[in-house]
């Protein structure tokens, strides 16, 4: 979902207030406004739950403990595999 779903969320939440507040005509059966006041409730739905599962996706800031493995060639040719840690 991510970011992905809040883009969404929010096309949906501002297509709701234009057939909500800028449309007049009604269907034959429902209402336009109708359709608009659940387009705004769902985005607003999904735009919590795409919130949440960003921000707990997302790694916390104190976490940054990475290794990484490569391999270095000098001047000579000579390769040599190094380990770095950091912490």
């Amino acid at each position: 979902m991510g970011l992905t779903g809040m883009a969404f969320s929010t096309i949906s939440i501002a297509a709701g207030a234009v057939m909500y507040w800028a449309v007049t005509a009604q269907g034959h059966g429902f209402r336009y406004s109708t359709v608009g006041v659940v387009l705004m409730v769902v985005g607003a739905i999904g735009l919590v739950v795409s919130t949440a599962v960003f921000a707990t996706s997302r790694r916390p800031a104190g976490s940054r403990h990475h290794s990484y493995d490569r391999e270095v060639i000098d001047a000579q040719g000579r390769s040599t595999e190094v380990h770095e840690e950091v912490h």
